[in-house]
């Protein structure tokens, strides 16, 4: 696979220009594709991704015209929204241009800014500037960071003052419609102290693509007591290759809580790491995973002890079926000086043909004494003893193992704090597994 870049500065520096980007940004994506030429592709345990395709794609910017209503989505879009309700805090990317936005009176009153990435780079420099790609991903971590950098051209910026508590969450959907477009979308939420937000992200292809790539970072800061949770449902179409990045960092007393249904079609590699700085921190990732067709999947999990008296806890539940491969690492690093902290993780994946493969890695690294630890790994095929019982009350076969399946899933399905988007998960679990 050729890894050349074909953009090169004139083309970036045109297009940080036509955006209107501060200095800082655009010298960052100066730098950063410098970087990219020599920076080598991540490594993935146990899935080979160098003949994947992240460098050669068609598009990189599409002008599509804004939503002037909600009554204009498509109806795969409206399912996922609740069209009725008057405060919703949302925002609709088509393609790469920001489409719709609605923030409610109170949100605004409170100081709380929710707008598209390339606004808040305009309006809100400074205080983009102090956590984009800083403390949470960098830039320069490895090929892919790097053309993120460089590239990017999506995405929002969440920001929620100290003392600030929001009931209602906020919620983003990024609509794929071009098939020849490719996203580098980056999101960004800021929870200062004692702060509370709830933000839920859905990923959706509209039409089938091919030969499109998605390249997708999230930086979640969670300072002193904030409390975020986050969900998201990527449903993206086969013909798209993704790499997505989600990364958090919790202060003291912090808590930061993943709720991800990942649905993508085609090949996909996932990284969640949440890194617990302070003492007393929290943090929570819950994934569910469906795989099918020939597509290779590999999901890491991460959640790294820093502070004393810290917990973390990963669920991951997956179900493969055709010749589909997913990959799932479970981490759990409990740094020298933590002490008191407890890591806790459990990966279960299902099999519903011969040839699906899936590998469950749980991995527990452990550089201090005093600390609490635990891990739990299975594969294997549905339980017939469980299909026996439901089909001895009158139940067929299909259907004792579709409920079988959501019940496998529920610990993840059952946590999106949105009704719509949680119909929608299910939906796409019904449509994959059938």
């Amino acid at each position: 696979m050729e890894t050349k870049i074909k953009y090169d500065r004139d083309t970036i520096s045109s297009f940080s220009k036509e955006l209107g980007e501060p200095e800082w940004l655009k010298n960052l994506r100066l730098q950063s594709l410098e970087k990219a030429e020599d920076l080598s592709l991540p490594r993935p345990d146990k899935t080979k991704i160098s003949h994947w395709n992240f460098t050669e794609f068609d598009q990189l910017s599409v002008k599509s015209e804004p939503y002037q209503s909600l009554n204009e989505l498509e109806d795969a879009i409206k399912a996922l929204i609740d069209t009725e309700n008057e405060n919703n805090n949302l925002y609709i990317q088509r393609d790469n241009t920001p489409a719709y936005l609605t923030l409610s009176e109170e949100a605004k009153a409170k100081g709380v800014i929710f707008t598209d990435i390339h606004t808040a780079a305009r309006k809100h420099s400074n205080l983009l500037k102090k956590y984009y790609m800083t403390d949470g991903v960098k830039a320069d971590e490895h090929k892919l960071t790097a053309l993120h950098a460089a590239l990017m051209n999506g995405g929002t910026f969440v920001y929620v003052p100290k003392n600030v508590e929001l009931e209602n969450p906020l919620q983003a959907v990024f609509v794929h419609e071009t098939p020849s477009l490719s996203m580098f979308n980056h999101v960004l939420v800021v929870a200062e102290e004692s702060s509370s937000v709830t933000y839920v992200e859905n990923y959706i292809s509209l039409n089938e693509a091919e030969g499109a790539v998605f390249n997708i970072v999230t930086e979640v800061f969670a300072n002193t007591n904030a409390k975020v949770a986050y969900g998201a449902v990527d449903n993206l179409s086969k013909g798209i290759t993704t790499y997505v990045n989600r990364r958090g960092v919790a202060g003291r007393d912090a808590r930061i809580e993943w709720a991800l249904g990942l649905m993508n079609d085609g090949n996909t590699v996932s990284e969640n790491v949440t890194n617990l700085v302070g003492d007393g921190s929290f943090g929570d990732t819950k994934t569910v995973v469906v795989g099918r067709g020939e597509q290779t999947q590999n999901f890491t999990t991460k959640i790294v002890h820093f502070g004393k008296h810290s917990e973390g806890y990963i669920l991951k539940h997956g179900v493969n079926k055709d010749s589909a491969t997913s990959i799932f690492n479970g981490i759990g690093k409990i740094e020298f000086g933590a002490s008191k902290s407890n890591a806790e993780q459990e990966s279960r994946v299902l099999m519903l043909s011969e040839k699906a493969r899936g590998d469950a890695n749980p991995i527990l690294l452990i550089d201090e004494d005093d600390v609490t630890a635990g891990h739990a790994a299975s594969v294997g095929r549905v339980d017939p003893v469980q299909l026996y019982y439901l089909m001895s009350r009158g139940i067929s076969k299909a259907e004792a193992e579709r409920l079988v399946i959501f019940g496998f899933l529920a610990p993840v399905v059952k946590q999106l704090p949105i009704e719509g988007v949680k119909k929608q998960l299910i939906s796409v679990i019904e449509r994959k597994v059938k």
